[in-house]
Parts: structure tokens; sequence; C-alpha cells
């Protein structure tokens, strides 16, 4: 592992440090003041804790370099990380409504103790806060879908914190046992769908969904100056592997045009999407526009007329003025 891939399990070690801090200030908070909502957001810090763990090993098996069994490299195991991690969400959402509904039906003893309590638990939404702004930042560096999701898995956690204390004090203030309980629903609820987001773009990773909008836009962006020369594209399919993406399209060229010259061409529109879209790998595959067969793969309503697709005729090769010669016109 070189030392730029290894950067992002540094965010993974401080992710599992603030977890396992956390879960000891927000369980003192809770034993101090009995509250079921100060309860859910220490059940919460333990799922913090586990999804670290898990991405930590997932940020070091995708930082591993393509091999022989994995050509495309190891980039998706990224999507393994943020998919558990969202389960473990929704586990502890379940956890915490289920504690929210009992403590509802049967309503606790007065909370004891919440000044401190609410101390404490404010130290841990801050350190929760801090954490979640790195690596936020991290995962749009690093390109990341394990940071990001751990990221917005602790900035939702600071909201549900804060959520939590204001319902802390407002049972202190009024008395009213029930809401404590109400709170910590709402807590479980918020949490559930945090998890269900998180497995959810997890889910559209692994099944290879084509890159965003903008991105699609800058592949087209780079297209226009070759398609300016009589080259044409068609059958364009992109998918993303964590920081990785991919993308294949069929370049079509005038038919008396070398090998050479429109390879020359097509290898300049690989390198101009790669320098538009970093850690993209483009494939490209080279077609005749006299050829019918090159229109197999498109709709039959939007195939150009027979015999072939016309508009590359006429146009010359750029030849030595774009491509440098090949081996035989070097001698």
């Amino acid at each position: 592992m070189t030392a730029s891939q290894s950067r992002p399990t540094r965010y993974a070690w401080l992710s599992m440090a603030t977890a396992l801090l956390t879960i000891v200030l927000k369980t003192g908070a809770w034993m101090l003041t009995g509250s079921v909502g100060l309860l859910s957001d220490a059940v919460e810090s333990i799922v913090n804790l586990a999804g670290a763990v898990f991405a930590l090993v997932m940020l070091s098996y995708a930082a591993r370099p393509a091999d022989e069994g994995h050509p495309f490299g190891h980039d998706k195991a990224e999507y393994f990380s943020s998919g558990f991690e969202g389960m473990l969400i929704i586990f502890a959402a379940g956890a915490i409504l289920y504690a929210a509904i009992d403590r509802l039906l049967h309503p606790g003893p007065v909370l004891g103790q919440i000044g401190v309590g609410l101390a404490v638990s404010a130290v841990a939404s801050v350190l929760n806060f801090v954490t979640a702004r790195i690596l936020l930042h991290a995962g749009r560096v690093h390109e990341s879908i394990s940071l990001e999701a751990d990221g917005r898995h602790l900035m939702t956690d600071v909201w549900t914190s804060a959520g939590v204390l204001v319902g802390v004090a407002c049972v202190w203030l009024t008395g009213w046992m029930q809401l404590d309980a109400l709170i910590a629903g709402l807590v479980g609820l918020n949490i559930l769908y945090t998890g269900y987001s998180i497995v959810r773009r997890s889910f559209d990773g692994l099944m290879d969904s084509a890159l965003p909008e903008e991105e699609m836009e800058r592949i087209k962006k780079a297209m226009q100056p070759y398609e300016q020369e009589g080259i044409v594209f068609h059958a364009l399919r992109t998918r993303r592997a964590a920081a990785s993406r991919f993308v294949t399209v069929h370049m079509l060229f005038p038919g008396h045009w070398t090998v050479h010259c429109a390879h020359c061409q097509a290898s300049k529109f690989e390198n101009a999407v790669a320098e538009l879209l970093p850690n993209t790998t483009v494939s490209t595959h080279l077609e005749s526009l006299e050829d019918w067969r090159s229109y197999q793969e498109l709709p039959e309503v939007e195939r150009p007329a027979l015999p072939g697709y016309r508009e590359g005729l006429g146009k010359t090769c750029p030849g030595r003025a774009h491509c440098p010669p090949n081996a035989e016109e070097q001698q």
C-alpha cells in the first residue's frame, strides 16, 4: 500500500477513537440521569464504533492495487463498509424505538443529576461535530464513500444529540416524563432514515450506477472537438466504484482513416476524459462510420439511413498535424 493509498485509513482510526470516547461520555450521562433519550444517544455511539472498525478494514482492502483476480481493483469494498454501517444504524434505530415505546408505556422515575448529564453529553456532541467535519472533508478529497458515510452518520448524531439535550432539558423544566420517551422515538426514526439512505447508496454503488449528470456533461464536452473532425460517439456507458470511475464508448471513424490515426485520436480522447475526471479508466472501441454493423446496438429508429452513416465522409485524417508518425513513416 502506498502512502497516498493509506491516508484514508487514518481518518477511520480517528473515527474509532472518537466513538470510544463518546461511548464513555454518553453512557456516563445516561447513568447520571436515567434518561432513555440519552441512552439512545449512547447506543448510536456503539454503532459508530462498529462502523468505524469495519470501515478501517474495508478501506485497507480497497487500497490494494489491481491484481490478476481483480483487474479493476478493489475499490468496491468501500460499499460493503457503508452498507454494513447502514444496517447497524437500522438495527440501533429499532432498539431505540423499542426502548422509547416501553418507556412511554411504563414511565420511569424522575430524571436525576440532569445538569451534569447534559454537560457531559454536550462535550460528546462537540467531539462528534469536529470529527464529522474532518471525515466529510476527507471523504470529498479522497472520494471515499466510507468516510463520507461515517461523517454523515456522525453529523446526524450531532443533530440527534442536540434534540435529545433539548428534550431532556424540557423534561427537567416541565416534569413531563413522557416527553423523554417521545423525543427518543423521534431520534430512533431519524436514525432509521439515515441508515436507509446509506444502505440505498451502497446498493446503487454495487449495482454499477451511471456517473452523475454533471460528470456525464464533462465527458460530452470532451467529445466535442473530435465530433468536429467527423468522429461519432455512441454506446457511452459509465460506472463508479468508490473513488474509481470507468467509462466505455464506441468511436466511429471515416473508413478511409488509417488505424494508426484513429487509434491516436482515441488515445487523445481517453487522456482528455481522464484529465477532466481524475481516477477514470477510459476504454474506447473503434468502428467504421460506413459499416452498418457499427449501429446494431442503437435502437432501429435511431439508426442512420443505410448504407452507412456518411457524416464523416469527406473528412481528411488529421494525420501528422495531430498524430505522431508510425514506425514505417519514421523510416
